[in-house]
């Protein structure tokens, strides 16, 4: 049990502490009194009524203290990552107003359509990937998330899976030297989308001797994981500028298509990423268990008022005062 305002309890019971010091003390006075008087003291029955007004006061400093319990809560649920390529190449303008901007506004949309069983998270990827969102049930964040991209690096689409993998999976995925597949379970609840131009450069997931495109998509296949690609930009292309250069780039339909056809995902182009809103009627949902906090204070604050109202009736039937 967890308590809101623990310094509120203590207040409390040093308050019911120093009621009962003061009950002793009264009732130790009485019997002296009445043995000078010679009068054998009554029993401790007569203080019945007040022990049950001082509990009651303790259980009330607890209710007051805002005591909540743990509980387990069962929850079906499925996990989307959006891998958002936020490489120079994003950066070109062959789609209005870019391809960066236009993956963003393809990805809230994807975000606003999910239903709440879906945890949606978000992996910014360039050389190495960068996490940006771990799968949250409140899409407000992934959102956020998604709206805070801006473009700069390279891209290696190996990195982007794995670093979307590490997050399904809250583990380091990664390819070994010898290009060994790490062991991450099966993951059939969970699917990325991935939203890039195709541009690809040598992942450096493999302790920096790179992979090569579709290593990391073999893996994904192997623990289940569909990757469904958005492409994003035109195959006609255009140059953009990247530290100083004037490169040319353009929408690599191939390599994508590749990537999605792998996993048992789909290839769209962004214009059409509308489609991927009923991605989640594809989602093996998992039964999950969190553990949320149950509020105790309205427990406590009834059983402090039985006490209480014990109380006043032992005293008024012991002592025929209500005072």
């Amino acid at each position: 049990m967890s308590l809101a305002d623990p310094v509120l309890l203590a207040v409390g019971l040093l308050v019911a502490a120093a009621l009962a010091w003061a009950a002793v003390a009264a009732a130790r006075r009485r019997a002296a009194a009445l043995a000078s008087a010679g009068v054998a003291p009554g029993g401790r029955a007569r203080l019945g009524g007040v022990w049950f007004t001082i509990a009651g006061v303790a259980v009330l400093a607890v209710a007051v203290a805002g005591p909540a319990a743990s509980v387990p809560v069962s929850r079906a649920s499925g996990t989307v990552i959006l891998a958002m390529d936020v490489s120079g190449s994003m950066a070109a303008t062959d789609v209005t107003p870019s391809r960066l901007a236009a993956a963003k506004r393809a990805a809230l949309s994807f975000i606003n359509a999910q239903p709440d069983k879906v945890d949606i998270g978000v992996v910014a990827f360039q050389r190495g990937g960068l996490e940006a969102a771990l799968p949250t049930a409140d899409h407000a964040t992934a959102a956020a998330a998604v709206g805070r991209l801006t473009t700069g690096g390279g891209t290696s689409l190996d990195d982007a899976i794995l670093a979307s993998l590490s997050a399904i999976t809250h583990k380091t995925v990664s390819i070994g030297r010898n290009g060994s597949a790490p062991d991450i379970g099966y993951w059939p609840s969970a699917t990325i989308v991935l939203f890039s131009d195709g541009q690809d450069q040598t992942g450096a997931a493999s302790g920096g001797t790179g992979t090569g495109t579709g290593v990391a998509a073999a893996v994904a296949e192997k623990v289940g994981v569909h990757i469904d690609t958005v492409g994003v930009g035109t195959t006609a292309g255009t140059t953009v500028d990247v530290d100083g250069y004037h490169l040319f780039t353009a929408l690599d339909v191939a390599t994508l298509k590749s990537i999605s056809q792998a996993t048992g995902g789909t290839y769209h182009p962004a214009s059409d990423a509308s489609e991927l809103n009923g991605i989640a009627s594809s989602i093996d949902l998992r039964l999950t268990v969190t553990h949320e906090p149950l509020p105790l204070a309205g427990a406590f604050i009834a059983l402090a008022l039985v006490l209480l109202a014990a109380g006043a009736v032992l005293t008024v039937t012991r002592s025929g005062r209500v005072v």
